[in-house]
């Protein structure tokens, strides 16, 4: 059953929005550098932020705070249905998902902290980072 997306909420793309982002980067590189970096400023922003990026927009995602179309259409809002009587231990997981740690980061910081691990890994299992992954795709890229 799909999840009914509310009318006022805007449908953005994962990669226009990449895309300006990527844009932005070149400029002030160049502005920066004192000359056009081109594609290899493109590039640059490719290889050191596209993934945090994605993570970013997919989060906002789950979150039901923006939706991406490009992104599972079932994972919108996830999170506030999924996870409403568990807002804190969600938040502290979000929090390290967007400062890029991984589960095994998660998992050991909750062992640290002696947090009860099931309901992290319960959290873990349905946000199941590894398998939400997007290749870029700027046309200066393709050759």
């Amino acid at each position: 059953m799909d999840t009914p997306i509310p009318e006022p909420m805007d449908k953005s793309s994962v990669y226009s929005d990449g895309e300006e982002e990527a844009l932005r980067f070149k400029w002030i590189e160049s502005e920066k550098a004192g000359c056009d970096l081109g594609e290899a400023a493109i590039r640059r922003w490719v290889q050191c932020h596209w993934w945090g990026y994605l993570r970013a927009r997919w989060l906002e995602h789950l979150q039901g705070k923006r939706f991406w179309v490009e992104l599972d259409r079932g994972d919108f809002g996830l999170l506030q249905k999924k996870f409403h009587d568990n807002t804190v231990l969600l938040d502290r997981i979000l929090d390290r998902l967007k400062s890029g740690q991984e589960n095994l980061d998660i998992i050991n910081w909750a062992q640290d902290w002696n947090i009860p691990t099931e309901p992290v890994i319960q959290i873990l299992e349905a946000l199941d980072i590894n398998s939400r992954r997007l290749a870029h795709r700027f046309e200066e890229l393709r050759g």
